[in-house]
């Protein structure tokens, strides 16, 4: 089976234990970001399966109707960038994990590591210490602050939980059912 993986930046696919169970396959990685129509086309024209990370390249009916050998589009999570009817009219499955319940704990950490660094002037201090200089400030602690949040899904509702280990008073703005979810789990929405 010929299977291209798309827009890998870091060339971390490899290194994953899962990367295994392509052994004895035709797997092609890319590791830059391509929109453009015609050079996709080009780089997928002998795809079998194409594996999506996050919704990086947009798969429209017009490249699909460009990759006669393609019969498998897979991926994690939504998929408002792969357009579905036309896949469906040329035999193209999409295969997409949607992990309800799942935390996304890599952008949630991520999130937390910007509050951290944003309160504590982590950027500014290893600036000031590269140039010799030690502590050029305090910064500010997150205990007894508030921490406003958009959105109580995945993310948003591990945030929270961040937030609260740190002793902040959340307060939600999102869709009523995540509303009733957020008050449910004691935040003020």
């Amino acid at each position: 089976m010929k299977i291209a993986i798309l827009d890998d930046y870091f060339d971390t696919i490899r290194t994953l234990n899962a990367f295994r169970k392509l052994d004895g396959h035709e797997v092609t990685i890319w590791n830059d970001h391509v929109q453009d129509v015609g050079a996709l086309a080009d780089r997928l024209c002998d795809a079998e399966v194409v594996v999506l990370i996050r919704e990086r390249t947009e798969i429209r009916a017009a490249l699909l109707e460009q990759l006669p050998k393609l019969r498998l589009i897979s991926q994690r999570s939504v998929y408002p960038h792969i357009d579905v009817d036309p896949c469906t009219r040329l035999g193209v499955i999409v295969s997409s994990s949607q992990h309800p319940g799942t935390p996304c704990y890599a952008a949630a950490e991520l999130t937390w590591g910007l509050v951290l660094a944003a309160a504590r002037q982590i950027p500014q201090q290893m600036a000031a210490l590269k140039t010799g200089r030690w502590q050029i400030g305090v910064g500010t602690t997150l205990r007894g602050k508030t921490l406003g949040i958009y959105g109580y899904g995945r993310i948003g509702s591990t945030v929270a939980e961040y937030g609260k280990a740190f002793g902040m008073t959340l307060l939600v703005w999102a869709r009523e059912p995540s509303l009733v979810r957020a008050r449910a789990d004691g935040h003020r929405a």
